[in-house]
């Protein structure tokens, strides 16, 4: 579980460490309401992910867990892998990424371009995730999760603080969900301030399944979004702040995502994954309508994507 004050820790510490990013007013008409635009895709390594690991490894150092000769290791060949290794560069020590065989060779070599050591381990992410907490357990490197860590979730949250900052109030921030890390930082940071709107790809509705069963449940990863909102499970630091605050849980399709993707390059020249259209993708399609007046902010997460398949 993590609060406002777990979120404005995290912004103390990786203050001047992570850019801040700006925000766009969507064309006045377009929806009802007031409509903003969080462009956190321009954040470094292209996704959200950079603040919570900068909080993640910043405070072990903190605490003094973080080994100079080892540094962290992290089981992913997406944005969290990414990230991660961009944070444990910066700060001095180093990172030890774990991928599936068949990660895509081209985010094997973004991972070895930012100072990684990538070690290409079995076919399915499973496989990956074992060989890192094995190795965590026999070097002492600081593990990095993907979502589900309290310094993972508030530093993600940051940018709900910011936001308020930027904006002085809204009355709705919107984000999408895949093992719910960003959607708790957010909920957390804005809790009592503004409402969550969580949206979800049909395929893989991690947020609504553990609403439906009051706990997180395993549920079947697909869909064109998957690469990275393909959690097979909601955290429990997710689910946790959901139900604590209140979270709002839309549903959206494949087809509503690539819209709201295309809409979003032909109408403002902006690129962003699949992930990060899904929040806006919730709007677009009108599985969130926001009130005549309604302040609306949407989180543009992530930009790791090909511009050739927009």
């Amino acid at each position: 579980m993590i609060t406002r004050t777990d979120v404005d820790e995290a912004a103390a510490r990786i203050a001047g460490r992570i850019r801040v990013t700006p925000v766009l007013a969507a064309d006045r008409g377009q929806f009802p309401g007031e409509v903003w635009l969080k462009c956190e895709f321009m954040q470094h390594t292209g996704t959200f992910k950079a603040r919570g690991a900068f909080n993640r490894v910043l405070a072990c150092r903190e605490r003094g867990e973080l080994k100079d000769d080892v540094g962290i290791v992290v089981a992913s060949g997406g944005n969290a892998g990414l990230a991660n290794a961009y944070a444990a560069t910066e700060v001095g020590v180093p990172a030890t990424v774990f991928v599936p065989e068949t990660a895509p060779a081209v985010k094997v070599k973004k991972l070895w371009d930012i100072g990684a050591n990538v070690v290409q381990r079995g076919a399915e992410y499973s496989e990956a995730y074992d060989a890192a907490m094995a190795y965590a357990a026999e070097t002492g490197a600081v593990y990095c999760h993907a979502y589900d860590q309290p310094e993972i979730a508030a530093g993600a949250g940051t940018i709900g603080t910011e936001l308020l900052e930027q904006l002085g109030d809204v009355d709705t921030v919107v984000v999408a969900v895949g093992g719910g890390g960003l959607m708790a930082g957010v909920a957390a940071a804005v809790e009592g301030r503004a409402k969550v709107v969580g949206v979800e790809s049909e395929s893989t509705p991690t947020l609504h399944a553990a609403l439906a069963a009051g706990t997180p449940v395993d549920v079947a990863v697909s869909g064109i979004a998957a690469d990275s909102l393909g959690a097979r499970q909601i955290g429990r630091i997710g689910f946790d702040v959901a139900v604590r605050t209140g979270v709002r849980a839309v549903l959206v399709s494949d087809e509503d995502i690539v819209a709201a993707r295309s809409l979003l390059w032909d109408q403002y020249r902006i690129i962003v994954e699949h992930g990060a259209a899904t929040a806006f993708a919730a709007l677009h399609a009108g599985a969130y309508v926001p009130a005549d007046g309604e302040r609306v902010a949407v989180i543009l997460c992530g930009a790791n994507t090909d511009p050739a398949t927009v």
